[in-house]
């Protein structure tokens, strides 16, 4: 997925040790636009769904409760389905 990655629903504990509560918090109302990551992202859902399209014609779909990670460098179109928020830490590196 060009890198794009969902590390599935976290566990608490991993939610603890990332220190997820101290990312900061993003919110989007349904709508479509592109994104290109200048930075390595790790992002987690709380609330929403939303499809992301990565130009070789991949397509993944994006729930409440997951965790995922984006590379620097990924360019995508987003698609947000339903009221969105996020948490987001940037600059992390991706294993």
């Amino acid at each position: 997925m060009g890198g794009t990655e969902c590390k599935e629903k976290p566990t608490s504990e991993t939610l603890e040790y990332l220190e997820v509560e101290t990312w900061s918090p993003w919110e989007y109302e349904p709508s479509s636009f592109d994104w290109e990551y200048v930075e390595n992202e790790r992002s987690y859902i709380l609330e929403g769904k939303a499809t992301i399209n990565i130009p070789k014609g991949e397509k993944v779909e994006i729930n409440k409760g997951e965790l995922w990670e984006f590379p620097k460098g990924l360019k995508c179109h987003w698609q947000i389905l339903e009221k969105f928020i996020d948490l987001n830490k940037m600059s992390i590196l991706i294993y």
